[in-house]
């Protein structure tokens, strides 16, 4: 075994990260392995991606496709796992150097933790971990000496405009948001929307549930709460505002006034690729970015009267404790419902409301508190999902 070379467990291989990820180690062999792949239910895929790069690992979430699996795979030298506790024990293998969690929503967490146990540094692309736990996943990533590199663009951009700096204060950082595509219209637009409207981002390739989240702002509200736990901030030192273009991924103002931004072209490989090789940057034949190409690059004040995930997920940001939890679960089922079209694209923010309102706060809570918030917030909304009428009113 080539001891330069990083091994890299991908938990979600078959989504939208876990692809460009494995682009990225297809373009650096000489650098990183794929060891270890996973996916939830795309036995397809996973099948592909394991006899594309034959890593030490091949796990099926889904075990009534393990068999599958593993007949597909059975002439490679691969070992074929199924289920999710697979995942949790399988990370912490001593042979990985880097877990890139990918895996969608809640499900990120347990995994994450366990790796974070086992000393491996983490590639953060499943924002949900530090939404919902953030206190005890920064406590144990200090604690075992552990990295966590910011996968998601913008807090990859927070991150590289914080090199060099870490004497020196942070006033607040500025999250940028494309605004997706229902940028400027307003309640009675969005009353009607469909699936189809919402998945259809301006700029970025991603998962369904991150694009109906980009089209709500509730993924700019679980990137701030994540900010929170990633940079040691407070919620009033950090702003989101919407920049269509996607240039400037974020920016950091320092306590002298001065404010340093990370610009680029709207491509996820290259944080996935920075996230991987860092603190060195590595040439890329990345297309590259020309200010002539963008003569006009605009800003302006997200609506959060209108888009009100935002301002929900500040809400909880400030109350702390399990509240952000419950925004995550009940977010997590809305979302599911509404590309199930069982529920409309405004009516998501009244189950996640209802959900803040009604769940049991717990100010100090333990990991089986999130465990058990996480599942109880998610009865409660699907059942109030089923009483609401398909509209918001």
């Amino acid at each position: 075994m080539n001891n330069d070379i990083k091994n890299i467990a991908i938990l979600g291989s078959t989504g939208s990260i876990g692809t460009q990820t494995l682009e990225v180690i297809r373009d650096n062999s000489q650098l990183f392995s794929a060891f270890m792949l996973t996916a939830h239910s795309n036995a397809y895929l996973l099948i592909e991606q394991a006899i594309a790069f034959v890593p030490e690992y091949a796990i099926i979430c889904d075990e009534t496709k393990y068999a599958e699996v593993k007949e597909a795979l059975a002439h490679l030298p691969i070992k074929v796992l199924g289920g999710y506790e697979a995942i949790k024990e399988t990370v912490t293998h001593p042979d990985i150097d880097v877990v890139l969690t990918a895996m969608v929503g809640f499900a990120g967490l347990e995994p994450t933790i366990n790796a974070i146990k086992a000393g491996k540094d983490i590639a953060l692309a499943n924002k949900e971990t530090l939404v919902v736990a953030g206190e005890i996943v920064t406590s144990l990533a200090k604690q075992h000496g552990v990295n966590i590199l910011p996968v998601d663009s913008e807090h990859s951009a927070i991150f590289q405009c914080l090199a060099g700096e870490q004497d020196n204060k942070i006033e607040k950082i500025i999250l940028t948001a494309s605004g997706g595509p229902f940028r400027g219209k307003n309640a009675e637009f969005l009353a009607n929307v469909t699936r189809e409207h919402a998945l259809k981002h301006p700029n970025w390739v991603m998962g369904a549930k991150i694009t109906i989240d980009s089209a709500s702002l509730m993924n700019k509200g679980l990137e701030v709460i994540e900010a929170k736990w990633l940079f040691d901030l407070q919620a009033n030192q950090i702003d989101v505002i919407v920049h269509p273009q996607s240039i400037v991924h974020s920016l950091v103002q320092f306590e002298d006034g001065s404010i340093k931004a990370q610009m680029g072209l709207p491509d996820m490989k290259l944080p996935i690729q920075y996230a991987l090789t860092y603190p060195q940057r590595v040439k890329t034949n990345f297309k590259r970015f020309n200010f002539i190409d963008y003569p006009n690059l605009t800003f302006e004040q997200p609506d959060i009267a209108t888009f009100r995930n935002l301002k929900l997920s500040f809400d909880a940001l400030e109350r702390g404790g399990n509240m952000p939890c419950i925004i995550n679960a009940a977010n997590e089922v809305a979302v599911a419902a509404f590309l199930n079209n069982e529920t409309g694209f405004l009516t998501m923010s009244d189950v996640i409301e209802t959900c803040m309102q009604q769940i049991n706060y717990i100010q100090s809570p333990s990991l089986n508190d999130y465990l058990n918030t996480d599942k109880e917030t998610r009865i409660f909304a699907q059942n109030l999902i089923r009483k609401m009428p398909l509209k918001a009113v």
